[in-house]
């Protein structure tokens, strides 16, 4: 009998193989779902069930792609009208090899939430483990608000799915959630992917209010909601049948990319923020590589070509895979050569200009007139900020591009510059052009002791 984890960077989703007896089951596959074929040849395993836990809102579901490719059937809570697979209900059970698996309906983050129950019939009928979807996370809940006009109401249910089935089943029980630290599906999940439901019972904070506390903490929690979730919705509902499969991104000349501008391809450079900054196509979107997970949905439109700009090929391979997880499969290419090639054949480039944090703090006391821009997110904002800072989350920052003045010098900061050279980029496509990136941003105030407020 084994397990492994797949993890998926960026998102902080977690999915998980288990087997036993050369038959294995997937529980939340993503969408580039060769890696769980890998894992079953590894193992001399046939993958002959899927599980989705739930609706994923923030990522293209791979349980189509991989039954195709193995035969699996594919399950899922039957409280959701999805057009494929097949649903289960409380007390379902399936076993492969000693492996007994177990169907809890546990809603709250959504109506067909499920969590699947794991035993080893070897020593006895009772639990090993137990995956709880978006139920229930390290640290903390999964969150309720997709469902605003019924937020209540689905906050009584997630108590009672985690107090009346998850809970009950032992303090021995390992939790294996479907993300980590960092995912957009929760607040304040632990950086650990490991623990017990006893150990949540005693030291998860969400576990420590009694009933009505928990309710209106979570009725009342605060979360932000990137446009593309309804694109994910849409998808997972259907199982992304119409998604092309995922390609390694081509190279592209100077003169067609050039051209591809020309004709609406959205370009969208994955390198540092410092690189974007010395010079970049203008129009360009920034996002760093590593933070497409969360911000590309923000930004990038579904019914237009994307072109990137890299430093490396690495860097193209690894940015389409990220967006195809999101469900963006019109990738065009990469700009071959870079933006070297493409300065040196005598196409327009732009830059941002960097600011440090002696100079913030000179300006400060000198009472300079600039506009500082602070797009981190309301929780981190309230916890400490700069005097006079605006705060627009960077997410939410083109619905209210007119808060802010084009006419004085705006300094986009966050925790370290990386949402910061996102903002600018935005700032700068939309005509604002006084517009710099504070390197390092409040990160470098703490560094200094530099005094920041709360509230």
């Amino acid at each position: 009998m084994f397990l492994e984890t797949v993890r998926s960077e960026g998102l902080a989703h977690l999915s998980y193989l288990i087997g036993d007896k050369g038959k294995m089951v997937v529980i939340d596959p993503r969408f580039d779902c060769e890696i769980y074929v890998d894992i079953a040849y590894r193992h001399n395993s046939r993958i002959t069930h899927i599980f989705e836990t739930h609706c994923n809102e923030d990522y293209v579901i791979g349980s189509t792609r991989l039954a195709k490719r193995t035969g699996a059937n594919i399950y899922h809570g039957r409280h959701t009208s999805f057009k494929y697979g097949d649903s289960v209900s409380e007390g379902d059970t399936f076993e492969l090899g000693n492996i007994l698996l177990s169907i809890l309906e546990t809603p709250g983050h959504t109506y067909e939430s499920i969590s699947i129950v794991l035993a080893d019939k070897n020593f006895s009928k009772e639990p090993v483990a137990v995956f709880t979807g978006d139920t229930l996370f390290i640290g903390n809940t999964g969150r309720i608000d997709f469902f605003p006009d019924q937020i209540e109401n689905c906050a009584v249910l997630l108590y009672d799915s985690i107090f009346k089935k998850l809970l009950p089943l032992g303090d021995h029980v390992i939790l294996y959630p479907a993300h980590g630290g960092g995912s957009i599906c929760g607040i304040n999940i632990a950086s650990r992917e490991f623990s017990t439901l006893g150990y949540e019972r005693k030291y998860n904070p969400i576990l420590q209010m009694n009933r009505d506390e928990f309710i209106k903490h979570k009725a009342h929690e605060h979360h932000y909601k990137p446009p593309y979730f309804s694109s994910m919705w849409k998808h997972n509902l259907e199982g992304a049948p119409s998604l092309k499969n995922l390609q390694e991104p081509a190279p592209i000349n100077i003169d067609k990319f050039a051209m591809a501008i020309n004709n609406g391809m959205i370009v969208l450079d994955v390198r540092s923020l410092e690189a974007f900054a010395s010079a970049y196509i203008p129009g360009s979107i920034a996002i760093p590589l590593e933070i497409i997970p969360i911000f590309a949905g923000w930004f990038l439109p579904y019914d237009k070509p994307i072109g990137l700009v890299i430093d490396q090929y690495e860097q193209a391979e690894k940015a389409a895979r990220y967006l195809i997880r999101l469900g963006y499969d019109n990738i065009c290419g990469y700009l071959e050569h870079g933006m070297y090639e493409w300065g040196a054949s005598g196409h327009t480039c732009d830059k941002i200009p960097a600011v440090y944090t002696g100079e913030i703090l000179r300006r400060l006391n000198m009472k300079n007139t600039f506009t500082l821009l602070d797009v981190r997110c309301k929780e981190e904002f309230e916890k400490g900020h700069l005097p006079n800072a605006i705060n627009i989350y960077v997410g939410e920052l083109p619905d209210y591009l007119d808060k802010i003045p084009k006419d004085q010098l705006i300094t986009c900061f966050c925790t370290t510059g990386k949402r910061a050279i996102i903002a600018a980029s935005i700032l700068k496509r939309n005509g604002f052009q006084k517009v710099e990136d504070w390197l390092g941003s409040i990160t470098a105030c703490a560094a200094l002791g530099y005094p920041v407020v709360s509230r």
